[in-house]
């Protein structure tokens, strides 16, 4: 396995720069594992394809506006990414811009000052606040798009799901922006079950891999939680023989990381914790019967983990086919169901 195994051609117009209105007017793309059936149809038609009793497991995390500035003591302005609050007022940080030393001093604009306690590799750093900078983040943040959006978000709320819940990420859960409250409302009434997970994502989980073998790639944790009342409905379900259909790949690694903890019988234990669970080909899962999930960028983890669920060769011949079709790709592209 290399990691140019996963590399593929995609025409610039096709990222796409701005969300489709209203979300679930997205197109989608169903692919069967089995019988390597595609079909290409609506997102808000995904209810044809799933039944009472089906759980769709969504993730609930809220993207922080993670994107702040500072002023070093030259006055120069560089920009500070928060990525993962590692105690209080200690965060772990991308800082840009050159010469930033442990002990180094930084006032935010707007906000609390900062020290830098360590670099720790490159522009990642550790950073103490003077005060919790939480609080500041409505005023001085900004809403971290992926660097390949060049188009501004006139409403920040897109660039979250609409049950969104638990702040802590960096990145959104892009599966389920196609979700609105009117087709949640049709797939309950359908008998349809939601089960909310958290995990709050961070920003290597969309890092391309470097490595020639990815198995040398190292994934960093992220803090994830199944609740308790979540492991008693997807064991239930799993058992009345109905799918556990994952919403977008960070809920496939709460999952798979809470199928690790189960007891014989069961599918999923309760979880609560940091999970480093890196899927590649060759992966069994244990959990994850069907999954929702956008686009990938080439030689990622995420384009790697699909492949993982539904075969290399078959899911690059399905990505062919939507560049072909002319599908929107990445966080505000459209979506895939595989089952």
């Amino acid at each position: 396995m290399r990691t140019s195994d996963y590399d593929y051609d995609l025409p610039l117009d096709r990222i796409a720069q701005s969300p489709i209105e209203p979300r679930h007017n997205s197109r989608l793309l169903v692919m069967n594992r089995d019988s390597e059936m595609v079909e290409h149809t609506a997102f808000h038609q995904i209810g044809k394809f799933l039944y009472p009793g089906d759980v769709l497991v969504i993730n609930q995390t809220r993207v922080i506006p993670a994107r702040i500035f500072a002023r070093k003591p030259t006055g120069g302005r560089i920009e500070v990414l928060l990525l993962r609050l590692e105690s209080e007022c200690v965060w772990e940080v991308l800082i840009g811009g050159k010469k930033v030393r442990s002990g180094s001093r930084l006032d935010i604009e707007g906000g609390p000052g900062l020290e830098v306690i360590s670099v720790v590799d490159g522009p990642r750093s550790m950073v103490r606040f003077d005060r919790p900078i939480e609080p500041y983040l409505p005023l001085v943040g900004q809403m971290p798009l992926p660097p390949y959006i060049h188009e501004p978000l006139a409403d920040p709320e897109r660039y979250q799901t609409v049950y969104a819940k638990q702040s802590g990420s960096v990145a959104a859960p892009t599966a389920g922006l196609h979700f609105t409250p009117e087709l949640i409302a049709q797939l309950e009434n359908k008998g349809i079950l939601f089960v909310r997970i958290t995990l709050h994502v961070g920003l290597d989980t969309f890092a391309p891999v470097n490595e020639e073998d990815p198995k040398e790639h190292t994934i960093h944790r992220e803090w994830c939680e199944l609740s308790s009342r979540a492991a008693t409905i997807l064991n239930a379900a799993r058992q009345a023989g109905n799918k556990i259909v994952a919403v977008g790949t960070t809920s496939v690694r709460t999952l798979e990381s809470a199928a690790r903890l189960a007891s014989e019988g069961e599918t999923v234990a309760a979880y609560s914790g940091a999970t480093d669970l890196y899927i590649l080909p060759g992966f069994h899962f244990k959990a994850v019967d069907g999954m929702i999930t956008n686009f990938h960028l080439p030689r990622s983890t995420l384009l790697m983990l699909v492949s993982a669920f539904a075969g290399r060769e078959r899911m690059l011949k399905v990505y062919q086919e939507a560049i072909d079709k002319e599908y929107r790709f990445y966080s505000f592209g459209d979506a895939m169901l595989i089952l």
